[in-house]
């Protein structure tokens, strides 16, 4: 016992010295005489002294537990550790095996565990027990314990009446409440100070709950469980308590049904988790249920075929976790001996893959041991001896070094020192006779493993990307948080949840066990290409969005497999273009056309346009399929615009007349569907019609992809026509009314394809306080007699939309009557500075971003050409023009404003919607210059003036805008000028 050459050298001679002084002070005044002579006699001793030095120079922890267990220091020593160990669990049953007091319990356990630390600590310490001994009984020690606290806790729903059980003294036995063991526990090789990962189920085949609340109960009993263990008291704690290995964690209670683990397995089952049952075992509660759940899954576990795809999945898992061979050195200081690499984790998971891959035919395989596995893979001729007896010597060597580590302060992590003195400590803790010979020792173990490791799977592509992007298991890996903050994303760990989650199956789309395996390949693909958006985190959790919305996942995962630049153009729409992400999580078949040749190509004129919608929507059965039908054909030409913007391929200023003709065919053939659908109910008007005006960007031919349309319907029906003609006839101010208000519905109403436009009508006569449907002669008379000057600039971006062409003729020539009228000058100007000085009180900005309301902007802009319109058109009628550029082109052309300003402020113009239409498409709310990630800026900037070099600083841009709109100003205080007073 305690061999001497075996004794590690003291890491810290200081903290030796002041030990010994504890040690010797715990056997001072108030100790038993017959203790504090073994105390003093133990420290004389040279032998002891060392031993005693050794500990304390090494471990606070242990050093601490030692003075505090003096007494039972002096028995371990006297009967040996085995008896010492064997002694102190048969204490535990025979002193609480009836105990019904969960507190006296929870002091026993904790008091015991000191004790077993204590033992198992010196006993690996100074080289009496084998790694497989240390590891087996902190194994044993924990399942005693567990077994306690299950029983306490099932005692107390026993004698609360709220479960049956064969035997109140042994309330486990038959209980049908089961405690699986996971992971290291379950193979019998926890580390020193492990947490205990456990499942907990209860066999809804068995349980007796008179309330039949099962759920409930067990729920409560499993807390319990866990408080008893997991709690810190002035003692201590036990062992840490995981329960996150279960079914789904995230969305499953912690006790699970058999049935419904069951269900899980068998469906939804990932090949981690089958990994990880290969390790389990029932360590407490009911033990034959436990072993009939287990002889349930064994089928999950060990599947006698696999597929091609379930190989491809197991293979990417060791890919994912390997994927930064070559882009991070191991070092010695701060290395994670668990997971980092060449780690524990990469020979356990050596053993794991190929248990899965063979042991589904080859029973022999079935271990749970990891040395034990490799020698298994030996003798079934799947591993050459000469590599599983490297393996087996790095696991053993590693764990020890994971254990000292651990001892040092009793905590549960596997990093070695981040300093050279803490490293020299711990190579003296384990017994290296210098720190260089440790750190040569550990960098060849590690590259043997790293080297057999990556042998393993060697043939298997490499998935893209650099960094370890491990999303098996239920904690987040830390190499991984690193690689994905690297990556650019600031929630790392949210990201990481939500993988899991994906892979759980709680979307429809990743249900089927080949979406999950494809998935599994993707996803480091798309962590990739979201990372290199503008706002990674916001991309991800749009395509999330997207994927919970899928009918299913094998078709598009599929799709982007085979195509990676579909899967680029998604993670930029989703992290740049926040409607395009809406529409296709709404309408993921957009998708599709994006594959199709052409798609960046021209866009199709207004007669294919028309075309392709009578083609999709002529064929709809019902008035509801019609609504759907549309708002489809829309959304995907508007997506279609939306991505040549995001692209580059051109502007918003260069789409707004594709993006009104779409609008124009919907309404067209949205409004023939109102209009037949009324008519079923009421009939209709003979000889009567109804028209559509578009106002505002509609009517300037110039909509963007987030437009509002300002509308007015004006209708005109025969003198002699009194009521319509159907079964509930109507007037015709009221059926045209309705009719109104049926088309608007038509339009707003959300449905299962999202909403078409929204609809302004406040620009019809009398704004909200008239009618909804206003008649010609209605509309002439108010144009004509009580219009405002600003109702009559509105009216120079009017046009007729869709209606009966001798209306829309009518119309046309009633709006030039009115917009040629002449005008009192003086008025003119004073009215149109005037608006112009309140919408400015309204919304003043100085942010240059703010395109609309800025001073310069877009409204001066078309303030200037309405202004001038409305002054001129009296003798010039041609220019008039709905569209604000094409009328500042024929006012300059005309002379009335100089070639050169005419120009400038066509310039300015056509910047300012290209601005303003990819600030539209990219952001959510406010653009703040200061806020914005710089890919979006990349992007604006572009878009803003495109013909400046890429890289241009950002500042430069704005100053450039802001030239633009100073000259604008300049424009508008020369021709408009400001208010009077």
């Amino acid at each position: 016992m305690f061999n001497q050459e075996s004794l590690p050298r003291l890491g810290d001679p200081q903290r030796a010295a002041v030990g010994l002084e504890h040690w010797h002070e715990a056997a001072g005044p108030g100790c038993d005489p017959d203790l504090a002579a073994f105390a003093h006699s133990y420290a004389a001793d040279p032998h002891g002294k060392r031993v005693l030095e050794s500990v304390f120079a090494n471990s606070p922890f242990l050093g601490h537990a030692l003075v505090r267990e003096m007494g039972f220091f002096r028995q371990l020593l006297e009967i040996g550790f085995d008896a010492a160990f064997d002694d102190l669990v048969q204490a535990l049953w025979r002193d609480h095996g009836a105990q019904t007091n969960a507190d006296r319990l929870m002091k026993a356990l904790r008091i015991a565990k000191r004790r077993a630390a204590l033992l198992i600590g010196l006993a690996d310490m100074g080289g009496d027990w084998p790694l497989e001994k240390v590891t087996g009984a902190l194994s044993d020690f924990a399942q005693a314990t567990l077994q306690l606290a299950v029983r306490v806790a099932l005692r107390q729903l026993v004698s609360m009446g709220r479960l049956i059980v064969p035997d109140p003294e042994q309330p486990e036995k038959g209980s049908g409440y089961i405690v699986l063991a996971m992971g290291k526990f379950g193979a019998r090789e926890l580390n020193y100070s492990s947490d205990i990962d456990l499942i907990v189920l209860y066999d809804d085949g068995i349980v007796q709950v008179p309330d039949g609340e099962m759920t409930k109960h067990f729920v409560r009993a499993t807390r319990e469980m866990v408080r008893i263990m997991d709690e810190r008291t002035a003692d201590g704690y036990v062992f840490r308590t995981d329960l996150r290995l279960r079914p789904d964690p995230g969305a499953t209670p912690v006790a699970v049904s058999v049935s419904a683990a069951e269900a899980y397995y068998s469906s939804l089952g990932q090949n981690w988790e089958r990994a990880a049952m290969i390790k389990a075992r029932p360590v407490a509660g009911d033990l034959e249920a436990g072993k009939g759940f287990m002889d349930i899954i064994r089928h999950f576990i060990w599947r006698r075929n696999l597929d091609f795809a379930a190989i491809q999945d197991i293979h990417s898992i060791k890919r994912q976790i390997g994927a930064h061979k070559g882009h991070r050195e191991k070092t010695v200081n701060g290395h994670n001996i668990k997971i980092g690499r060449g780690g524990i984790r990469e020979i356990e998971f050596f053993a794991q893959t190929q248990q899965l891959i063979f042991g589904g035919r080859d029973r022999s395989l079935r271990t749970c041991g990891t040395v034990e596995t490799l020698y298994a893979l030996v003798a079934a001729d799947r591993v050459e001896q000469r590599v599983a007896d490297d393996m087996s010597e790095a696991y053993r060597f590693l764990r020890t070094v994971e254990h000292r580590v651990q001892m040092v302060d009793d905590q549960q992590t596997h990093q070695l020192p981040k300093t050279d003195d803490g490293v020299d400590r711990i190579a003296a803790f384990l017994g290296f006779p210098d720190t260089q010979s440790f750190r040569d020792h550990l960098m060849a173990t590690l590259t043997v493993v790293e080297d057999h490791y990556d042998h393993l799977f060697s043939e298997s592509p490499a998935l893209s990307g650099s960094g370890s992007l491990v999303f098996t298991g239920t904690e987040d890996d830390p190499d991984t948080m690193e690689t994905l903050r690297e990556m650019g994303y600031a929630n790392p760990s949210a990201v990481a949840g939500q993988i899991r989650a994906w892979h759980h199956g709680r979307y429809r789309a990743t249900r089927s066990q080949r979406a999950r395996e494809l998935l599994t390949e993707l996803v480091p693909t798309l962590l990739a290409a979201f990372g290199k958006t503008a706002q990674p985190d916001q991309a991800f959790l749009k395509f999330d969005e997207f994927l919970s919305r899928l009918p299913a996942g094998v078709q598009l995962f599929s799709l982007f497999y085979a195509n990676p630049n579909l899967l680029d153009l998604v993670a930029e729409v989703m992290g740049t273009a926040p409607r395009l992400a809406e529409q296709l999580a709404r309408q993921p078949q957009a998708l599709d056309a994006v594959l199709l040749p052409g798609f960046f190509g021209t866009l199709p004129a207004r007669e294919e346009l028309e075309a392709g919608f009578d083609a999709l929507v002529g064929g709809a059965h019902y008035f509801e399929e019609v609504l759907d039908l549309t708002r489809r054909w829309t959304n995907e030409h508007r997506f279609r615009a939306g991505v040549h913007i995001l692209r580059h391929v051109s502007d918003a200023d260069r789409l707004g007349a594709f993006l009104t003709d779409v609008a124009e065919v919907g309404l067209s053939g949205l409004q023939r569907a109102v209009e037949e659908e009324f008519a079923k109910r009421h009939g209709r008007l003979p000889g009567a019609g109804m028209a559509i005006l578009g106002l505002g960007r509609l009517g300037a031919r110039s909509l963007s992809l987030r437009s509002d349309l300002d509308l007015i319907t004006v209708y005109e029906v025969p003198d002699d026509v009194l009521q319509s003609d159907g079964a509930k006839p109507l007037s015709p101010n009221d059926y045209f009314i309705k009719l109104t208000q049926r088309l608007v519905n038509a339009i707003t109403a959300h449905t299962a394809e999202g909403q078409l436009y929204e609809v302004d009508m406040r620009l019809r006569p009398s704004g909200n306080a008239g009618p909804l449907a206003v008649s010609f002669d209605g509309f002439a008379k108010y144009q004509r007699d009580s219009a405002w000057t600003w109702e009559h600039m509105a009216l120079t971006r009017a046009r007729p939309v869709t209606g009966p062409d001798s209306l829309r003729r009518r119309l046309t020539t009633e709006i030039v009557s009115v917009l040629t009228r002449t005008r009192d000058p003086a008025k003119l100007r004073e009215d149109v500075a005037s608006m112009r000085g309140r919408i400015d009180q309204q919304h003043h900005t100085d942010d240059i971003w703010t395109v609309k309301y800025v001073r310069g902007g877009m409204i001066d802009i078309q303030f200037i050409a309405q202004y001038l319109t409305l002054l001129h058109a009296p003798e010039r009628p041609e220019i008039i023009d709905p569209n604000t550029t094409g009328a500042l082109a024929w006012l300059g052309d005309s002379g009335f404003i100089d070639v050169e300003t005419a120009n400038v402020l066509i310039d300015a113009h056509k910047t300012w919607r290209r601005v303003q239409g990819f600030l539209r498409l990219t952001v959510e709310g406010g653009f703040d210059a200061a806020k914005a990630p710089p890919g979006l800026k990349a992007g604006l900037a572009r878009a803003a003036l495109p013909e400046l070099p890429e890289g241009t600083p950002f500042e430069a841009v704005e100053d450039a805008l802001r030239t633009k709109a100073a000259a604008v100003k300049a424009a508008f205080d020369r021709i408009v000028g400001a208010p009077a007073g």
